[in-house]
């Protein structure tokens, strides 16, 4: 039982690092304000958990000043985000009271806009200082521990409160209360900043149908609101909500209020990544499923190291040399294990060699990861430090997919490291570029424009596909592998095989365990991609792959023995697609979250979760996949590399 408090102590130390270093990264330095000073309010996207399609926060009749788009990275850019001023204006510590930001008169289109937002539960996303805007939640079993959603709702439905009828209503009042620090150490010597940092920032929204001397011209810098102003409060009136439903005059307000916590500014996105309090929960699930999977790992690596050694010490033993020639075994194809695959052993390069670039890919983002560069803080930096990643990881695709084709004895070089540089790449932009052309016709803000598709290219044809060729030329010009044993000329019969050995049972039954080792943690990733969740905890990520690829390794390697065990030795494809399996497991999860967790509606919406899921299990496929593969070469090469052949 010693691997439990170890695998612990992994991960607490792991996890410790990573928040040490989230939030201390080049560009996202803290910021001091002093009193009065202007504290710049931008809006966002609009997103909704039931449609996945994000728009620009001003696609809605917002009152809105002459629009300044800020400028965006790549990720942000990818994953929908348009950051843009907008009327609000702050001053640091200064507390306003039902200021009014426009009179809009609505008419029957517009008003239709926001009910179709209301309907699909979309939410506004503001930014302060580098902090999403939040709205608090609070669970009904635990009252006293409320945390924190990003954004806030458009608006709401309800009965009508004389009627009784169902009616959409416009939160068109916004309660901005910002929070901030301050060292207050009367030494000026020992203050650690000066000035004033902001640490919090969230939204309570209202609706309410404002009302005015309407026997006066309305002007927002001189209208006195007979519902809110510096005398009363905006209140929630179930009596006096505003309704959206038909064309109407909506006057657009906000408060701001100021308060002082002890919260550090380092500490500031706490409350976004505790997230909701069932996730203990889900933290021991992710441990408990952590060891059962290392106990089976453990298991079924002691069981192959003790029968191999019994094998080796009888193949070796020259007593029982003529009587192992008469038996079956591993042994007995030691002239065949070798032998290149007969079917597309191109396309086995390629699949071998995409799928390094992608390992490559994941391990480097992880470390990024782990030492913080990658936190929440510091926007669209995952997506874009992924992209890079691949792109730069092109050189490990060529030389791998080169030295495996070479092994095969292939010629046609050129046309492998063509496919190599095209093949995976291809096959994701044509997906991606009909869910593109889905959103753009939605006139979605996630509609990739022109600039970005131009520098998407830029880097698969100038970066990527260069850095294969050149992986491909070391690759080729390097000397072949040469095989512990030799290959005849001549294939070796393949007896008849047990029902339990069919293709198609050890490809199915070599995915569940990997499956198994990342089902939990599969299921806060796809919370955190298609519910609108901050996903943080990278030390419990890196352990979780550790596992995989310990777990896809040994599989496949015990899947391998009994194969030649059994004379067969076709395990070139086998196990590629024995690990690889796994991604048709997640596949099928995400059929299974998309009817159970998920309330999607409409079909582009739909398009677009399986679209971007079949992306994601091709990728898992192909780095799995390459994982089983050089486990598998890599037993191969010891267990014939470690036996007397004439």
């Amino acid at each position: 039982m010693a691997p439990a408090p170890m695998m612990s102590v992994a991960a607490t130390v792991l996890m410790a690092a990573s928040a040490d270093a989230l939030f201390y990264l080049p560009g996202v330095a803290p910021h001091s304000y002093a009193r009065k000073d202007k504290v710049k309010l931008f809006v966002n996207k609009l997103t909704s958990t039931h449609t996945q399609i994000p728009y620009d926060y001003y696609s809605l009749p917002y009152c809105h000043p002459h629009i300044h788009e800020e400028s965006e990275n790549l990720g942000e850019r990818l994953s929908g985000d348009r950051i843009e001023n907008s009327l609000y204006k702050l001053e640091m510590k200064i507390p306003q009271a039902c200021e009014i930001v426009c009179k809009k008169s609505y008419n029957k289109a517009q008003t239709a806009q926001f009910v179709e937002a209301i309907d699909q539960e979309y939410r506004a996303h503001w930014i302060v200082d580098n902090l999403p805007v939040s709205t608090v939640v609070v669970n009904e079993l635990t009252p006293d521990e409320p945390y924190y959603t990003r954004g806030f709702p458009v608006g709401f439905k309800a009965r009508a409160f004389e009627t009784g009828k169902e009616m959409h209503f416009l939160y068109n009042h916004l309660r901005i209360i910002i929070s901030y620090n301050e060292d207050h150490n009367p030494d000026p010597a020992k203050r650690k900043f000066e000035g004033t940092r902001i640490v919090g920032f969230r939204v309570e929204p209202f609706s309410i149908t404002h009302s005015w001397d309407e026997a006066l011209p309305f002007d927002k810098d001189e209208t006195t609101l007979g519902t809110c102003n510096e005398m009363a409060q905006a209140v929630n009136d179930p009596a006096n909500y505003m309704s959206i439903d038909q064309p109407t005059d909506v006057v657009h307000t906000f408060d701001i209020a100021w308060e002082e916590v002890g919260t550090e500014w380092s500490h500031r996105w706490d409350v976004y990544l505790r997230g909701n309090p069932d996730d203990k929960i889900h933290w021991f699930s992710i441990t408990n499923s952590t060891m059962i999977v290392v106990f089976l790992t453990v298991m079924v690596a002691m069981i192959l190291v003790r029968t191999l050694n019994s094998d080796i010490a009888q193949y070796n033993d020259a007593a029982t040399a003529e009587e192992a020639k008469e038996e079956s075994g591993w042994k007995l194809v030691h002239t065949d294990v070798f032998r290149p695959p007969s079917d597309s052993p191109m396309l086995y390069s390629v699949m071998v060699g995409t799928g390094v670039q992608l390992a490559m890919m994941a391990v480097a983002a992880l470390g990024f990861a782990l030492l913080g560069f990658l936190s929440p803080a510091n926007r669209g930096s995952l997506l874009t430090a992924l992209l890079l990643l691949y792109v730069f990881m092109g050189a490990f695709a060529g030389f791998f997919s080169s030295r495996i084709f070479k092994l095969f004895r292939g010629e046609d070089w050129m046309r492998n490291t063509i496919l190599t540089a095209f093949l995976f790449p291809s096959l994701v932009a044509t997906i991606f570029f009909i869910l593109d052309m889905c959103l753009l016709f939605e006139g979605s803000s996630g509609a990739v424009p022109f600039s970005t598709f131009f520098t998407l290219i830029v880097l698969w044809f100038g970066v990527s596909t260069p850095l294969v060729f050149v992986g491909s030329y070391f690759g080729y010009k390097k000397e072949a592998y040469k095989p512990p044993v030799r290959v005849n000329l001549i294939p070796r019969p393949i007896p008849a095989q047990p029902w339990y050995m069919h293709p198609a049972l050890t490809v199915l039954f070599g995915g569940i365990l990997p499956f198994g080792a990342v089902s939990v943690e599969l299921f806060f990733i796809m919370s955190a991609l298609w519910l609108h969740q901050v996903y943080y905890i990278f030390g419990f990520l890196f352990l979780v792959m550790a596992i995989l690829v310990a777990t896809c390794a040994e599989t496949t390697i015990l899947m391998c023995y009994f194969q030649l065990c059994n004379e067969d030795y076709r395990w070139w494809w086998r196990s590629l697609l024995s690990s690889g399996s796994c991604a048709g497991y997640i596949f099928l999860y995400s059929i299974w979250y998309f009817m159970t967790e998920l309330d999607i509606n409409g079909l582009v919406p739909a398009m677009l979760y399986f679209g971007y899921m079949l992306i994601i299990s091709i990728s898992f496929f192909l780095l799995t996949a390459s994982v089983g593969f050089f486990s598998c070469f890599w037993f191969v090469d010891k267990i014939y590399g470690s036996i007397k052949v004439d």
